[in-house]
């Protein structure tokens, strides 16, 4: 890019950033914008960064009671989530905030069992504690499809419960799985290769009889609509993660396209569950932005990728808002290698010709910007230009390969939040400090958005 068109890319910038003190009013103009939508996506450019968290709070804060927004969902698995939904509404078996996020026992648990995550749930309790009898509670629940034996164990407890005849036939269907020791990677392995048979007949028979009986199950209403919604989450989430597992070793493409699909799907029923028990509902999403960001926008669409921000805008057009979040540098907290510990990392500074680059030369500390989509965006931000996306693995010695991709903004989210230096978000387990020097991490695997 020439320095003038630069010069002048910058200017336009600066002229329409919003710049972000720290005030109560600071995101009075996106509350503006989101108007009545009733669905709010709210990214993050890694899974490990303060103020990512920090801030995607303090607006479902301002969204759930200013908006009359009553849920809050989430990248996580459905069993672990709904442990804190039991917690947040106050329906569950007691205990504190800390043991209801300790249901998160899958890698990466620094993604929610930290102190943000923390903070926020704590006030969910106390904000559906305050509330008068008779109002809408907000809830907590979870999207994403890795918890195929937690969830299996789910489906069981449930019918031990209400259909005990039924709950044999269904071990019987789930024995299916059993002889991989809740490995689910063994059992993909073992199905796409043609080692064992695919449990596919099974698990779908299982999903479909637990939703023909679901009048049988509901007749009580209330609590019983609530308890049966989780069970054939359950069911379902059990459906998607066996085809999930044994397309992981063909088409990255497929086994993508499986897992956001599946959360958008279980972002769907949420809503129609939701829509049930009273007026039209609202959900907030928390998730990469990776899955946020409308897919037909970036490298991904290319690819035949899509993602939950783009389904939802098909689906839902103006009532879904996307919102996205960067970062130039900093710490962030993440792994080595999949399945080890967190570690507290640094952030190289953004490169040359990407977003963050970019915004960093706005010369602003934190700021808002609404990437219009209507034609008039400025053809120097139109352009493609690379974008990071840090996971749950940084690497930073292969950064450019690993973790950017190229986006056209104006057309991937609503609102775009910068906060040019950023610090790692803070486990509520020990992890690995940071040494002088340190930082950089060898490629071994995939960046795990």
């Amino acid at each position: 890019m020439g320095t003038s068109l630069n010069r002048s890319l910058l200017s336009d910038i600066r002229r329409n950033a919003i710049s972000l003190p720290g005030a109560a009013s600071d995101y009075d103009p996106l509350l503006n914008r989101i108007g009545d939508a009733r669905l709010v996506l709210i990214g993050e450019a890694s899974h490990g960064t303060h103020e990512f968290y920090r801030e995607r709070a303090q607006l479902t804060k301002r969204l759930i009671t200013e908006k009359g927004f009553t849920a809050v969902a989430v990248e996580a698995d459905w069993p672990a989530a709904y442990r804190v939904n039991s917690y947040v509404r106050g329906s569950g078996e007691g205990g504190t905030a800390v043991s209801a996020l300790y249901a998160f026992e899958r890698f990466p648990m620094w993604m929610w069992r930290n102190a943000d995550v923390l903070d926020f749930i704590g006030w969910l309790r106390s904000h559906n504690d305050a509330l008068s009898a008779g109002m809408t509670k907000a809830g907590f629940y979870g999207l994403d499809l890795y918890s195929m034996y937690g969830s299996i164990a789910a489906v069981l407890a449930y019918l031990d419960k209400v259909d005990p005849e039924a709950a044999g036939r269904a071990r019987y269907r789930y024995s299916c799985l059993e002889h991989f020791g809740e490995d689910t990677q063994a059992y993909g392995y073992a199905a796409s290769f043609g080692l064992t048979e695919p449990c596919e007949g099974e698990v779908l028979s299982q999903l479909v009889e637990i939703q023909r009986r679901a009048s049988k199950y509901t007749q009580g209403g209330g609590a019983s609509e609530d308890e049966f919604f989780y069970a054939e989450q359950n069911a379902r989430l059990v459906k998607n993660a066996e085809e999930y597992y044994r397309t992981m070793f063909g088409s990255r493409v497929s086994s993508w396209n499986l897992r956001d699909t599946h959360m958008a799907e279980t972002l769907d029923a949420l809503l129609a569950h939701l829509d049930r028990k009273g007026e039209r509902s609202k959900v907030i999403v928390w998730a990469h932005n990776s899955h946020l960001g409308d897919a037909r926008a970036t490298e991904m669409g290319d690819r035949g990728e899509y993602n939950i921000g783009q389904l939802a805008r098909q689906r839902y057009g103006n009532d879904a808002v996307l919102v996205g979040f960067s970062t130039y540098a900093g710490t962030v907290t993440a792994a080595n290698n999949w399945d080890e510990p967190g570690q507290l990392m640094r952030v190289r500074p953004g490169l040359p010709g990407s977003y963050e680059a970019l915004f960093h030369e706005v010369d602003l500390p934190r700021f808002m910007l609404f990437p219009r989509r209507d034609g008039s965006t400025p053809d120097g931000l139109r352009e493609p230009r690379l974008q990071r996306a840090i996971g749950v693995i940084y690497r930073p010695e292969t950064e450019r390969l690993s973790h950017y991709f190229r986006t056209r903004l104006p057309d991937q989210f609503d609102a775009m939040i910068h906060i040019d230096e950023t610090r790692a978000v803070e486990p509520l387990d020990r992890v690995g400090t940071l040494e002088p020097g340190e930082g950089d991490a060898p490629e071994t695997f995939p960046s795990g958005q």
